[in-house]
């Protein structure tokens, strides 16, 4: 089907020679009964202009005041919002030496959870476990829409350490055209990064959200989305 006609961007990233962070960008707007609105405006113009590479990060939930990142977020150091909760949702952290780690929702139970980590936040579901393992729920059971197709973006870890982020396009009907809904299944995502190595991998926001930028010496390439969001994983040289 549409998945055979689907373009996957990759990136690998080395923590020993970059550093990763995670980079907000929020608006209030002032409804006529005087509430105030949480707006998104992150996208890859909102990006610092050295950053080797950025990407919306996470998921994002709404409420009667707008949008926010789903879950555990910490900025910086500082805890900013507590975790979430969901069978399948998982943290990606980046300690103070700017090793990266994904981890189940269930590791964040511990009131210390954020002692040593500098930058972390959440998202789902997750795609792949420790070793590898494509999670039960994937397999098979009705929690989780496993046919639907949609535009793809992924984070995981391999064994030695290195970041793999993945972006998928649809590639039918040219590059003006590649962020369209369309693509890969959420288990064929999962077989993705399994393909790609991770042993650990966690999906963020597709859709028409997922968006990367990548600056390979003098060049910058952009693979836009079409709607902002509350925050970005960003990457600048060590």
């Amino acid at each position: 089907g549409e998945g055979a006609r689907t373009r996957v961007v990759v990136v690998r990233l080395d923590p020993a020679r970059v550093r990763l962070a995670l980079d907000t960008l929020m608006a209030e707007r002032r409804m006529p009964d005087g509430a105030r609105l949480r707006e998104p405006r992150w996208t890859l113009d909102a990006a610092p202009r050295r950053a080797l590479v950025a990407v919306n990060a996470g998921q994002f939930a709404e409420d009667l005041f707008g949008a926010r990142p789903f879950g555990w977020t910490v900025l910086a150091g500082r805890e900013w919002q507590a975790p979430g909760s969901g069978a399948l949702a998982s943290a990606v952290v980046i300690d103070g030496a700017g090793r990266v780690r994904i981890e189940p929702a269930a590791a964040l139970a511990s009131p210390a959870r954020a002692r040593g980590v500098a930058w972390a936040f959440q998202s789902y579901p997750a795609l792949l476990e420790g070793d590898g393992d494509v999670p039960p729920m994937l397999r098979a059971g009705d929690a989780i829409d496993r046919t639907h197709r949609d535009a793809r973006l992924a984070i995981g870890t391999l064994r030695d350490g290195r970041v793999v982020l993945a972006l998928t396009r649809f590639d039918a009907l040219g590059p003006a055209l590649g962020a369209l809904p369309l693509g890969l299944t959420t288990p064929e995502t999962a077989a993705l990064m399994g393909a790609l190595g991770c042993d650990r991998a966690v999906m963020l926001d597709g859709g028409i959200s997922a968006q990367l930028q990548l600056r390979d010496g003098g060049t910058v390439r952009r693979w836009r989305g079409w709607r902002a969001v509350p925050m970005g994983l960003v990457v600048f040289a060590r």
